[in-house]
């Protein structure tokens, strides 16, 4: 891997983004070109702010946060607030950020970045739903063949949804989107539910990051311990699923997960299973192969590296 591996976060946070925005900028094998904000967990006016406030705790006001789209393509808004909190952030207490939102659009950065990159440098990692992404690959074609690749928390395939039965949240938010970008022939990466819900923060991991005895580790704790009390009254477990920073696990080290590369196509028609992610995890039929799915995880070693990585921050 280069020293360096430039990315773009596209993010709704969210306290997993927050952890995964984290994550990211306590590695230096990554440059964070920019972050670009979506609607998702909760509206843009929040989630463009909240990327700013998760850059300011880490001590990185320099980051670039670029505000995108405030809707889905084609369906109406649906928000996360019952499971993030009001902000989005609910848990610790983050101060009002100082540093400044950027002018431009987020698709706009997106697109330039892509253009003005190497061909093949920039690798993209959407944390929540899909609209910047699309919207960039709709507004312009010719980025599709320069996206190193594409790593991105959404679907479930064997796990079912967590939004319906048939679907997770950040593909069900803008399924159109998921569909454009699964369709753009760009390499794909997916982190589902399958693997997510394998990763969960139990009471003595969270209290190895709050041990860290730093500003972060204990905003870290206290994100995580607001974020999983939803998750553990549903599926009755001890500590709930860390979902985004497995993108950003998987880019610092891939051998974590393992997972087989098959056909995933979006449900966008039918009302009961809108958003679902159709893996053809078997190769029951002809489709092109359009992306990695990942299945399992190494859960100690993902949050062995979470925890050595927030200590340095």
């Amino acid at each position: 891997m280069p020293t360096n591996r430039k990315i773009i976060i596209d993010t709704d946070p969210g306290q997993d983004d927050a952890i995964a925005i984290l994550l990211a900028l306590a590695s230096p094998e990554l440059e964070v070109v920019g972050i670009t904000a979506v609607a998702g967990n909760v509206p843009l006016r929040l989630t463009e702010k909240n990327a700013r406030k998760i850059c300011e705790l880490a001590g990185r006001p320099d980051v670039r946060v670029f505000a995108g789209a405030e809707r889905p393509l084609l369906r109406r808004s649906v928000t996360a607030e019952h499971v993030h909190g009001k902000t989005g952030l609910d848990g610790p207490v983050l101060p009002e950020p100082t540093m400044p939102l950027q002018e431009q659009h987020a698709v706009d950065f997106i697109i330039e970045t892509l253009m003005k990159e190497e061909s093949g440098t920039i690798t993209l990692c959407p944390l929540g739903p899909l609209t910047n992404i699309a919207l960039a690959l709709i507004r312009e074609p010719r980025i599709a063949p320069r996206i190193k690749e594409i790593v991105l928390m959404g679907g479930g395939f064997f796990e079912g949804g967590n939004m319906t039965p048939a679907a997770e949240f950040n593909i069900y938010v803008d399924p159109h989107a998921a569909d454009v970008v699964f369709r753009s022939g760009a390499p794909i990466v997916v982190m589902p539910l399958d693997v997510t819900h394998k990763a969960l923060t139990t009471a003595a991991r969270i209290e190895a990051i709050r041990s860290l005895g730093t500003r972060v580790g204990d905003a870290a704790a206290a994100l995580l311990e607001f974020f999983e009390r939803f998750d553990e009254e549903k599926y009755g477990t001890d500590g709930g699923p860390l979902h985004d920073p497995c993108v950003i696990a998987y880019l610092l080290r891939p051998e974590l997960f393992t997972g087989r590369h098959c056909n995933v196509e979006v449900e966008i028609s039918s009302e009961l299973t809108m958003g679902m992610t159709v893996v053809d995890w078997w190769g029951v039929t002809d489709r092109p192969k359009n992306a990695m799915v990942m299945r399992d995880i190494d859960a100690d070693g993902f949050f062995t590296l979470l925890t050595d990585r927030l200590a340095r921050l």
